[in-house]
């Protein structure tokens, strides 16, 4: 095999190089049956004992309290932006939601198709470079639920610390974060994410549930978009993203193997503090977009003095093997997404091209 790239895609993302090498071994005849794993039925043993590990595994990493279900949906998170006030928005209720950037402002778009929406808190005077004042929070006491976005991966920035809400659910989109440090999953009433950054590849969706929030949705809900669908039939309703999640179920083995959550944060935060170090110490050639407080351990904004030292920026790192460092189409810059399966390797070669690039251009 030639040389791996420097994988900085935003997602979909880097997966363990362990975790596809296990996966190739297994491809054509998973565990001795004869065949892969995506031609079995997902009725089968074979198959649920993948499932039910999974879960288990995710319980056992994320210290997930027994009243809550574990959920593989799919249509990815953007469905959820809708299923979410679909089914917990009931009558007489109100949403609320935390403006944070691009992907707080699609779950807001998709929530007032169904109802009253309350910005409880905003930070686009700000430009989205930092996260709300939460201890200003002034949540209407008629909102079913408040939503946050934890890490925009388009701006870069990242919550450290969660509201709290009291009686009222907090439900967080971790698609751009999830399992990249440990969280309090007893302070939400849910948290989903897209598998495609930090949990696997594309194709499934996580949706970590407190049971009473998911027990009975409004009959008017369409079945497969009804979280009781799910809840009753422990995902197996239809044909679940098989394969996806049994990446998903190596993945967790890896991040175990790791040493669990507190281990894969210290390791995230020094591989980006490799990459910040290189912005900050640049004398003003690099400028890191996200206010240093809230600045994402998982996505890295930043920019450079003009657009055409951007572009020169990015083909130079493309003949050097580094991919995905354009930044987003809605905003341009620069960003390196440093998810958890990207190695200490490829984030010290990209600091030290960023030093090499300015010596050779500032």
């Amino acid at each position: 095999m030639n040389k791996r790239a420097y994988n900085f895609n935003a997602g979909p993302a880097a997966l363990p190089l362990e975790v596809l090498q296990q996966a190739q071994e297994q491809f054509v005849d998973f565990q001795g049956i004869g065949m892969s794993i995506m031609e079995i039925s997902h009725r089968s043993k074979q198959y649920e004992q993948v499932h039910h590990e999974t879960q288990d595994l995710l319980r056992e990493l994320m210290n997930i309290p027994s009243n809550y279900k574990i959920l593989f949906l799919q249509g990815g998170a953007s469905t959820q932006f809708a299923m979410i006030p679909m089914n917990l928005v009931k009558s007489g209720q109100m949403s609320s939601y935390v403006h944070t950037g691009s992907w707080a402002n699609k779950a807001i778009k998709e929530a007032k198709l169904f109802g009253e929406v309350q910005i409880a808190a905003s930070s686009k005077e700000q430009e989205f470079k930092e996260i709300p004042d939460l201890s200003k929070l002034a949540i209407n006491p008629k909102a079913a639920y408040l939503h946050v976005t934890s890490n925009e991966t388009i701006g870069g920035i990242q919550y450290s610390e969660y509201p709290n809400t009291g009686d009222i659910p907090l439900i967080a989109d971790m698609s751009s974060d999830i399992l990249c440090r440990p969280v309090d999953v007893s302070r939400f009433g849910m948290i989903y994410a897209g598998a495609q950054k930090n949990l696997g590849p594309s194709g499934v969706t996580l949706v970590i549930a407190r049971e009473d929030l998911v027990q009975q949705s409004p009959e008017h809900v369409p079945t497969m978009f009804r979280y009781d669908t799910h809840v009753e039939n422990n995902s197996l309703y239809n044909t679940p993203p098989v394969y996806s999640i049994y990446m998903v179920n190596l993945v967790l083995k890896w991040i175990k193997g790791k040493g669990g959550l507190a281990e894969v944060q210290q390791f995230n935060t020094e591989k980006a503090s490799l990459i910040y170090d290189a912005i900050d110490s640049s004398n003003g050639f690099y400028k890191g977009v996200a206010v240093p407080k809230d600045r994402s351990i998982m996505n890295i904004t930043f920019t450079m003095s003009s657009e055409e030292l951007e572009k020169q920026f990015i083909a130079e790192s493309q003949k050097e093997g580094f991919v995905g460092l354009k930044g987003h189409r809605s905003v341009g810059g620069l960003r390196a997404s440093t998810y958890n399966a990207v190695p200490y390797e490829s984030c010290k070669a990209l600091a030290d091209f960023m030093i090499d690039f300015q010596k050779r251009n500032g």
